[in-house]
């Protein structure tokens, strides 16, 4: 019996919609693929509304261990709900978990979209000359990738290494005077979590290419990485030209 599923990651609300329609009882406000998704939305990734959650009576709830607050899993646990939580810090894991995530839900095999995302990163489109970059995921305050996360290590499969993968935080908070200061080559400026766009990011960083690029292409792990490695590195290369 497939069992009733609630997602508290955009991401793996994609991935499960896509490899097992009718599983997700709820998902967050924030779970934007597939479009016209039509469950209960159960508040937002850090704020999900637990009594809401568990009004669907959903056999597991996906969660991850970055996205989603440590006290609300707790609660749910509390409750009796099974809680299934990911740690994703680079591609590989993210196909070992999305596999697991998968099969937890329901899927009757392994998806097509999953074999096509392995095969897409296992050669992906890498520059002749590697860039340094800068990665702002906020502003008011500035913060950046740090250590150890998946969208690092996706840019370093793509060619591009940031100046902040050896800090001693994940998420620090950087002035945008040492930013600027450092050079680099690029800086990339996802759509989330912050939504940078052409007239709020690049402004503040005058005389640097900056690449304007897709968070879901950068953050997310899903059926969005079969294209992730051919998006983003176009939208890089443009950046650098």
């Amino acid at each position: 019996m497939r069992p009733r599923v609630v997602s508290l990651v955009p991401s793996l609300t994609e991935a499960v919609a896509a490899t097992v329609p009718g599983a997700l009882a709820g998902v967050t406000d924030w779970c934007s693929h597939p479009a016209g998704l039509g469950v209960a939305r159960v508040g937002g990734t850090k704020n999900p509304a637990i009594e809401r959650i568990l009004a669907l009576a959903p056999d597991l709830v996906i969660a991850n261990e970055e996205e989603n607050r440590a006290p609300d899993l707790d609660a749910l646990r509390a409750a009796g709900v099974e809680v299934l939580v990911t740690e994703v810090r680079d591609v590989p894991r993210a196909f070992r978990e999305l596999a697991r995530v998968l099969a937890a839900c329901g899927a009757p095999g392994r998806p097509r979209w999953l074999d096509e995302a392995e095969a897409a990163w296992a050669a992906p489109p890498v520059p002749e000359r590697r860039t340094t970059a800068v990665v702002p995921v906020w502003r008011r305050p500035w913060m950046v990738l740090g250590r150890d996360t998946f969208a690092g290590d996706v840019l370093a499969r793509l060619g591009v290494d940031h100046l902040y993968a050896g800090h001693a935080d994940r998420y620090p908070r950087v002035p945008l005077g040492e930013l600027t200061a450092a050079r680099p080559d690029l800086v990339v400026l996802p759509d989330e979590p912050y939504r940078f766009a052409a007239g709020d990011g690049p402004e503040a960083f005058p005389g640097l290419p900056c690449a304007l690029v897709s968070g879901r292409h950068l953050t997310w792990y899903g059926p969005s990485l079969a294209e992730a490695p051919r998006v983003l590195g176009a939208a890089l290369r443009a950046a650098v030209r």
